[in-house]
């Protein structure tokens, strides 16, 4: 009898240590990795109308960023008096590049990381006319309002002004 009742014990509970496992086990799932959040003050579209004395430079770049969650995109419109290349490429002296990526704002510094596209955000894994592959480049930035900030990318000495286009609210999707 004794026999009987301790292995009876034993499957009682080990099939009450399954059943509390597999319960558990139900109820716990891995949540969905979601986007950051990113800064709230560069969420939504901004521009940049003009650079310095740009009249008087030989090269100059214009941008449009678009800050949204932890993610921006951005459009590069430069303007040249130099023949860099093939016209079909620079377009008798304007072209635009673009890229998408992610962000970090540390302080005064904005970082962004992310990978050159073309204009509807597909990565280039070709060089056609343009840059391709990493664009890895960093700004100081000072807010002058609410809508106004200046920029200034850390391998040039002239900063430029962006101002807000379009706000953005942050909605993280899953990634």
């Amino acid at each position: 009898m004794k026999k009987t009742f301790r292995s009876t014990t034993s499957a009682v509970k080990i099939t009450l240590a399954c059943m509390t496992m597999a319960v558990l086990l139900a109820a716990c799932s891995p949540n969905a990795r979601y986007q950051g959040k990113g800064e709230t003050t560069l969420q939504g579209e901004w521009k940049q109308d003009s650079v310095r004395l740009q009249q008087k430079l030989i090269t100059y770049s214009l941008y449009n960023f678009k800050f949204n969650c932890d993610s921006f995109f951005v459009s590069i419109n430069t303007v040249s008096k130099v023949n860099y290349g093939a016209d079909t490429c620079m377009n008798k002296g304007h072209w635009t590049e673009y890229a998408r990526g992610l962000y970090v704002m540390s302080h005064d510094t904005l970082r962004i990381r992310g990978f050159f596209t073309y204009p509807n955000q597909k990565i280039k894994y070709q060089a056609d006319c343009f840059r391709v592959g990493v664009i890895d480049e960093r700004f100081k930035v000072k807010q002058l309002s609410d809508s106004l900030y200046q920029f200034r990318n850390l391998t040039s000495t002239e900063p430029f002004t962006m101002h807000l286009t379009k706000k953005i609210t942050c909605v993280p999707k899953p990634l």
